[in-house]
């Protein structure tokens, strides 16, 4: 056991990251099922869309679960409010700082934790009272920083003294344990968790997880001020042109386009979120088998090779 699996009751230190249309109930209960955190991602949620998952995933499972809240998202106070007043425990806020929500989630006894892309968004936080950070590097899929994982982790390990979890172009066994030697207590992972059977995507979208390799990324949005890591089809090199010629009909065509890709595969209007690490993602597994070969040893050995490596 280490503060991560102590501060949030769970075996694994792993936490299932928060994407928007892929975080649904089931996928997240599974998580949980597997002795991680279950993440449902609520970025392209209503508070009415929000209230019925958080009752099915209660349904699905009586283990510990958080709800991933974007700051941008329009409806984000309300969002903050259903979570409240259905009990939600536990809080991973992103795209910006939640410091506004703390008092309140604390008052009902929840735990926070926050997504970041610097150590000095980190600093402020810990001076709020945030219970850990999420140093998440430009690996990732969805909205990135500028950081590389494997430079941000240990300089918020350095610099902060609140627990730090690593993400950001996390698939393999190997990454996991090198996220402990960089000084992290946990992992958040998401792309991995879209190549599972669980997992509600359409086929078409888990078929480009798994067949895709680490330069088949791609990052748009820059011009539109939140640049964002997804899969390279037609539609992306359409809007890497657009998005210079005319920001506001990129705007346009990317309204919607993340539920195209996660409901209908579309490859003409959708885009398909994921990180780097799906060059390293051959197989659709089950959540277990997939949090098992993350774990293959428990992580009370990821803990002891740390150690050991420290040591040596």
């Amino acid at each position: 056991m280490n503060r991560i699996t102590k501060l949030l009751n769970i075996e694994y230190p792993l936490i299932l990251g928060g994407m928007a249309w892929i975080g649904t109930a089931r996928l997240a209960a599974a998580v949980s099922e597997a002795g991680g955190l279950g993440t449902i991602g609520s970025g392209g949620m209503t508070p009415d869309i929000l209230t019925k998952e958080l009752d099915k995933i209660k349904e699905l499972t009586d283990k510990p679960f958080a709800v991933n809240l974007m700051l941008l998202n329009p409806y984000i106070d309300e969002l903050v409010d259903v979570c409240l007043k259905k009990g939600v425990k536990i809080y991973i806020f992103g795209a910006g700082n939640p410091s506004k929500y703390l008092e309140g989630i604390k008052a009902h006894r929840g735990k926070v934790l926050a997504v970041v892309a610097s150590e000095t968004l980190a600093l402020r936080l810990e001076r709020e009272g945030i219970d850990a950070v999420i140093g998440e590097g430009m690996e990732c899929g969805g909205h990135i920083g500028s950081l590389t994982t494997m430079t941000l982790v240990p300089k918020l390990a350095k610099t902060v003294g609140i627990p730090v979890v690593a993400a950001g172009g996390i698939a393999l066994p190997e990454q996991v344990a090198a996220s402990f030697v960089l000084g992290a207590e946990g992992v958040q992972i998401g792309t991995r968790f879209i190549a599972s059977d669980e997992c509600e995507a359409h086929e078409i979208y888990k078929e480009k997880v798994i067949k895709g390799r680490i330069r088949d990324t791609v990052i748009t949005g820059g011009k539109l001020g939140h640049p964002a890591r997804s899969i390279k089809t037609k539609f992306t090199r359409k809007l890497g042109m657009i998005e210079n010629e005319s920001p506001e009909e990129a705007e346009r065509l990317l309204v919607g386009s993340l539920k195209k890709a996660f409901l209908y595969g579309s490859e003409e209007e959708g885009v398909f979120m994921a990180g780097q690490s799906i060059g390293l993602i051959d197989e659709i597994k089950s959540v277990r088998e997939i949090v098992e070969e993350l774990f293959p040893n428990g992580y009370n050995n990821i803990e002891k090779n740390k150690k050991e490596e420290v040591a040596g």
